[in-house]
């Protein structure tokens, strides 16, 4: 049965969320939300209360949506990602009304729900007050003042992302108490990522490092992106009659996977073929670390290659 929150987007069960890999920085700072949510009681007995509002900021397909589903599942709460059409309406006030409708039924439901603003930064730009166009600028503005009455009357869990932090309304931004960038993965964190959506394939230590130097720049998105095209190549690759070996493989790949214009191009996408981490690169894949050939690492231009034994590239 469709949930009636769903005119405003889609809702997740906590069930279905995935923990997320995150920096450390960002691993504690959510570790440190969740204790005080948990010591609600013990706060207000010394005059605090928890917070309960956070925006996330960073490039796109940073995994901000993804981190948002887990914070909701830990606290056992479905998650309603508001997308931004659905607010924004061409008609005067409507986008107003909007808001209002939100809030009031998410108040009204019988549970809880955990309120997350996708693209927040297209619902809550600043103010307008050129005078090029007093029409949209008025209705613009007449949105934003019903988001900061809406959010100031809620006493719900509020988390809004962007890319674009310095475009939304300096008020709304000060409505959220907790302000965390979510920056690209580390070297770790790139790791883990790719030995996450690999498999049930996997990759010998060497040769998961030397991949994860070569993602450099790239987001989550992109890494799960390329290591699922892999995966598709490997089973839909011989049924199309298409060349199976490893350059051919990843050519195709880094040919159809292109990361977002605003991040630039990780090493891998820039040197294509030529990358370290290409002849590094095991083929063909095996779900058993022991299934590989036992590597003889060798010097090639300052980088460690495994020399490859009794298996053709």
């Amino acid at each position: 049965m469709r949930h009636p929150l769903e005119a405003f987007g889609p809702v997740l069960m906590p069930d279905a969320a995935m923990e997320p890999i995150l920096a450390k920085p960002v691993r504690a700072a959510l570790l440190e939300w969740l204790e005080e949510i948990w010591a609600k009681a013990e706060l207000e007995e010394v005059g605090l209360n928890a917070r309960m509002r956070a925006i996330f900021t960073g490039p796109p397909g940073t995994g901000k949506t993804t981190l948002a589903h887990h914070l909701a599942a830990r606290l056992g709460l479905p998650l309603l990602i508001v997308r931004p059409e659905k607010i924004n309406c061409r008609y005067m006030n409507a986008s107003a009304e909007a808001v209002g409708k939100l809030f009031d039924m998410v108040a009204a439901q019988p549970e809880p729900i955990f309120l997350f603003f996708d693209e927040f930064d297209s619902i809550a730009a600043k103010r307008m007050g050129s005078g090029v166009n007093e029409t949209i600028e008025q209705d613009h503005n007449v949105t934003i003042n019903a988001l900061l009455a809406a959010m100031d009357r809620f006493e719900g869990f509020i988390v809004a992302a962007t890319n674009l932090g310095s475009r939304v309304d300096e008020a709304v931004w000060r409505r959220f108490e907790i302000q965390i960038g979510i920056d690209l993965p580390g070297p770790h964190e790139r790791q883990r990522i790719v030995e996450r959506y690999i498999a049930p394939f996997v990759i010998p230590k060497a040769a998961l490092a030397a991949l994860a130097h070569s993602l450099e720049t790239a987001s989550p998105a992109l890494i799960r992106s390329f290591c699922e095209h892999i995966k598709r190549q490997i089973v839909v690759g011989p049924k199309a009659g298409w060349p199976m070996d490893r350059n051919a493989v990843i050519e195709r790949v880094i040919a159809t996977v292109k990361p977002h214009p605003d991040i630039g191009l990780p090493r891998l996408w820039s040197l294509g073929l030529k990358d370290k981490a290409v002849p590094q690169f095991p083929w063909p894949l095996e779900r058993d670390l022991a299934a590989y050939p036992v590597d003889e690492p060798v010097s090639a231009g300052g980088d460690v290659v495994p020399l490859r034994r009794g298996r053709s590239a």
